[in-house]
């Protein structure tokens, strides 16, 4: 396991908890594994010290996370924000956990920002916002927020605390955001914080087969319609695109987190680098989201910046356009071009 704080930042961490009571957690917007995984497993670690803490996040969440220990108790900012501001009003701290800046919390950042709590991020994306909190726990190197929570707590002497929930919490993050450990998870210490985690009495297979093996009818039906109909391959860049509008979201009766992983699909292609899915935002359709993933080298973190609005990381990132599916598409297939050195 390795620190993450200097002393002088330990200190001043352990007394802002310390002296804190009331402890609000918050996620980004389209919650995925990492950001419940992380906030929940704070959450049972700080509510087994006594606090009163309560975790929200912006919009809805993918179903298939809905199993994880806590999680029926998140708040929604779309669901009950008047609930969501009276906590953030009332708390002493606030950590934000999973993104670089606050925007990416979209209609909750102005909760957020009226809050006069303490702030403490916790990130591991590249170029944190540095001005949006008292405190910055940033490790861009770390596959995912639930790994730089592991190491926190780990510093902080906490780990005997670490409850079987939140160890759960913990390694399903990890997992969710290295596609269960099939990228940015070589570095070994990675596995020291597995084995640490099976130590609590961690069921990785029962834990994987929540996520990637409990689905519905439908939404095996919509991979075979998206592979079959909408994937357009474009094999001298070793690139593939796909796209999936509102109206066939309604086809398949698509449920929160029945597109996650498709992205991924195309991949599986020999030689393929590149896989891009854009699909109508379910709440705001004339924004058009990105997701992208690739192989080995190619960077679709410099791709989405440049291109899409976004960020993330080398093998896995994502972004949005304010533009019809059509745009879209014409949008990603300037930037395929654009990188063609790079993904040949």
């Amino acid at each position: 396991m390795v620190r993450i704080l200097t002393d002088e930042e330990q200190q001043w961490l352990e007394q802002a908890i310390a002296s804190a009571q009331r402890i609000v957690i918050c996620g980004h917007v389209n919650p995925d594994g990492d950001a419940i995984g992380s906030t929940l497993a704070l959450k049972w670690w700080l509510t087994g010290k006594g606090k009163q803490v309560t975790v929200a996040v912006p919009n809805y969440f993918p179903d298939f996370l809905h199993w994880m220990p806590g999680a029926k108790n998140i708040l929604l900012y779309s669901k009950s924000p008047e609930e969501v501001k009276k906590a953030m009003q009332e708390a002493d701290l606030m950590l934000l956990v999973d993104f670089n800046q606050t925007s990416r919390m979209n209609e909750m950042e102005e909760a957020v920002n009226a809050s006069k709590a303490v702030r403490v991020l916790i990130d591991h994306h590249l170029d944190p916002d540095r001005s949006c909190a008292s405190q910055v726990v940033s490790r861009p190197e770390m596959c995912a927020a639930s790994e730089v929570v592991c190491h926190l707590l780990w510093q902080l002497g906490e780990w005997e605390h670490v409850t079987l929930d939140a160890a759960i919490c913990l390694y399903a993050g990890m997992m969710c955001d290295t596609g269960a450990f099939t990228y940015n998870s070589s570095r070994s210490v990675i596995y020291e914080c597995i084995s640490h985690l099976l130590e609590k009495g961690v069921d990785k297979d029962r834990i994987y087969r929540n996520v990637f093996w409990t689905c519905s009818p439908q939404r095996i039906r919509l991979q075979g319609y998206m592979l079959y109909v909408k994937m357009q391959l474009m094999l001298p860049y070793h690139a593939s695109i796909m796209t999936l509008t509102n109206k066939e979201r309604k086809r398949f009766k698509c449920v929160n987190g029945d597109t996650e992983g498709i992205v991924n699909m195309p991949l599986q292609i020999s030689r393929m680098r590149l896989s891009i899915f854009l699909s109508e935002d379910t709440e705001h359709p004339e924004r058009i989201r990105v997701s992208l993933r690739s192989v080995d080298d190619f960077p679709c973190n410099e791709m989405s910046a440049q291109f899409f609005n976004g960020g993330g990381h080398r093998n896995a990132s994502g972004g949005h356009l304010e533009c019809s599916m059509e745009e879209a598409v014409e949008i990603a297939q300037k930037a395929i071009q654009a990188f063609a050195t790079k993904l040949k």
